[in-house]
């Protein structure tokens, strides 16, 4: 029997129209974006269906659009399918739809959280200051190096994501990042590319974000975790009620440790993993991680059929 683990995307998954056939055919999928809508006076279909992008790739709004996303194709592949992860993983943003998964947050607790999260982060650095940037064809140590050497007293540049083996994330002010890419593509790196998110994530310069998240987060209550999930800025443990506070807290500076989490899932026995959430982006990271890992996606109503039929056929 296979080991199940399911995984959810985060910021730089999202795109106008996302989802759309999902909320046009199920009661359950709209019945997330009501709830969704009604907690936080947004009105989240029209933005993830209408945009327009520059709206939606707005931090403020991509991260309740894809956490209400995320959750509503979760809440719709359980009722589908009788399928039982043994672990979950989310990609920075996308972990706290794992929290949600495994039972240890409520929708209510959830969402203003996650909104007060996103709002922070737009705050906290003025638009155009910040960048991200993916660096496609050197080893993490290399971007490293070359971050290290790029960064001064007024221009920072970090690591930010560790996705897979030679491709990383860059997080920093954007003169440092434009530079870092320069660099890397006279290193030989194959490509090097601005993201589309609107704040530089998991950097130093998202310390006041951090310690305001963390007065919100005392004032959550968390439950048992009905499934392990891994975090994302340290791997080699599990959340716990006890200490999902500290690990959410540091997950907003730290760097992202994308391909540690999925050789932890490789290390659990994990042969199988489902990918819940708009695109295929984690999918194709986890495959230049672990060619032997059997992948599968829902993010539209194909899909969905798609792993509706594999698990019939395995049971």
């Amino acid at each position: 029997m296979a080991k199940i683990a399911f995984v959810f995307p985060g910021q730089g998954a999202q795109y106008v129209g996302m989802g759309l056939d999902l909320y046009s055919e199920d009661e359950t999928v709209r019945s997330v974006f009501t709830e969704a809508s009604q907690v936080l006076g947004i009105d989240i279909a029209a933005l993830c269906f209408q945009g327009p992008p520059e709206a939606l790739d707005l931090t403020v709004n991509t991260q309740i659009a894809i956490l209400t996303l995320d959750i509503a194709i979760y809440r719709l592949l359980r009722q589908t399918i009788a399928i039982n992860p043994v672990v979950l993983a989310g990609h920075s943003l996308g972990e706290y739809a794992a929290l949600f998964a495994a039972g240890a947050i409520r929708m209510g607790d959830l969402l203003p959280l996650v909104h007060a999260r996103a709002r922070y982060h737009q705050e906290a650095v003025s638009l155009g200051t910040g960048a991200m940037a993916a660096i496609i064809g050197l080893s993490a140590e290399a971007v490293d190096d070359l971050c290290l050497c790029t960064q001064s007293e007024t221009e920072m540049v970090g690591l930010a994501i560790r996705n897979a083996p030679n491709q990383v994330v860059i997080s920093g002010h954007w003169p440092a990042v434009e530079k870092v890419m320069a660099a890397a593509e006279k290193m030989g790196a194959m490509k090097a590319m601005k993201l589309p998110i609107s704040v530089p994530c998991h950097c130093r310069l998202l310390d006041p974000v951090a310690q305001r998240l963390r007065v919100d987060l005392e004032r959550i209550t968390f439950d048992d975790f009905q499934i392990p999930v891994i975090p994302n800025c340290d791997p080699g443990v599990f959340y716990t009620k006890e200490n999902a506070r500290e690990l959410l807290t540091r997950q907003i500076t730290s760097p992202v440790k994308w391909q540690e989490t999925i050789e932890t899932m490789s290390h659990m026995g994990i042969d199988t993993i489902v990918e819940i959430g708009p695109k295929r982006t984690l999918s194709g990271l986890i495959k230049r991680i672990d060619r032997k890992m059997q992948l599968l996606n829902v993010d539209n109503l194909a899909s969905l059929k798609k792993v509706a039929s594999f698990f019939q056929k395995s049971a």
